[in-house]
């Protein structure tokens, strides 16, 4: 399956199934029906988190040219320079359409960037 199929079959987003309908009220249809209405669909998702992985990666890469230049250290190529490949693994599972996956990904490994820098680096 190519890029273009993927992107084809995953477009439209999959209608709530008809089963439970008939014992429904009105209230709690109207109510799922505006919460659907405010749902992203994949192509979306996957558009949002790259360009979010994107924004992540140019704040890296200003913090680390700040970071080299007020202390050279090995640890500071190695924090950094891995929450860019992050960054860059990240858009690459989002233009897969691993958005979940990407999304904890990249918060998880923000934070421990971030983390690390605070604990490690003097």
């Amino acid at each position: 399956m190519s890029t273009s199929d993927q992107d084809q079959s995953v477009d439209t987003p999959i209608p709530a199934p008809d089963a439970g309908a008939a014992t429904e009220t009105e209230a709690e249809v109207e109510a799922e029906a505006e919460v659907e209405g405010r749902r992203l669909t994949p192509r979306q998702a996957r558009r949002l988190r790259i360009a979010l992985s994107s924004v992540g990666m140019v704040a890296m890469a200003v913090v680390l040219g700040l970071r080299i230049a007020s202390r050279s250290s090995v640890l500071v190529v190695g924090v950094y320079g891995l929450a860019l490949i992050l960054c860059g693994i990240v858009i690459e599972l989002s233009r897969n359409g691993r958005t979940r996956l990407g999304s904890w990904l990249l918060a998880v490994g923000l934070v421990a960037a971030i983390g690390s820098d605070w604990l490690l680096i003097p």
